[in-house]
């Protein structure tokens, strides 16, 4: 018994290897999952195979990068934005609110799920686009208006 692939709790035995629907172990590139943060172009991002490797598709991984930045300031934007006006039916107003709701929900487990690939540029895009959409929706910098009373249709997100 080759005890080098022992797992804890598996009554000392390897989980056996991935199978496809034929029931033989699929021929496909395979990509190092990463457990702490690396620097590189070479990532997998949200989707099997997406971005893909930099030797074949170098900038796909920038595009990959934009995508987790303009989603990080979309997750701001929907924290701050008013877009229910005072006096609406309460009832469509709540579908809105519920729609804002789940698009910054989902929004935000998409930036998380990016950043679990241990990538340091998509950990970097990551927060430079929540601190940029903070800093233009979510700052006094660009409002006219200082009334704190009601600063966005959505409560603040809790982790």
């Amino acid at each position: 018994m080759d005890h080098g692939h022992d797992m804890p709790g598996m009554g000392g035995m390897a989980p056996p290897p991935p199978m496809n629907m034929a029931g033989t172990m699929p021929h496909h590139e395979m990509m190092m999952m990463h457990m702490t943060f690396f620097w590189g172009k070479s990532a997998e991002i949200l989707f099997s195979g997406w971005p893909g490797s930099s030797d074949k598709r170098p900038h796909m991984y920038f595009v990959a990068l934009l995508f987790v930045f303009v989603l990080s300031i979309l997750v701001e934007w929907l924290s701050h934005c008013q877009l229910i006006k005072p006096g609406s039916n309460h009832v469509a107003a709540g579908l809105v609110q519920t729609l804002l709701h789940a698009l910054r929900v989902g929004s935000a487990y998409m930036v998380m799920l990016a950043i679990m690939s241990f990538n340091g540029g998509v950990f970097l895009v990551a927060v430079a686009g929540h601190t940029l959409g903070f800093l233009f929706f979510g700052s006094r910098v660009f409002k006219k208006n200082q009334n704190p009373a009601k600063t966005s249709d959505l409560p603040p997100s809790s982790c």
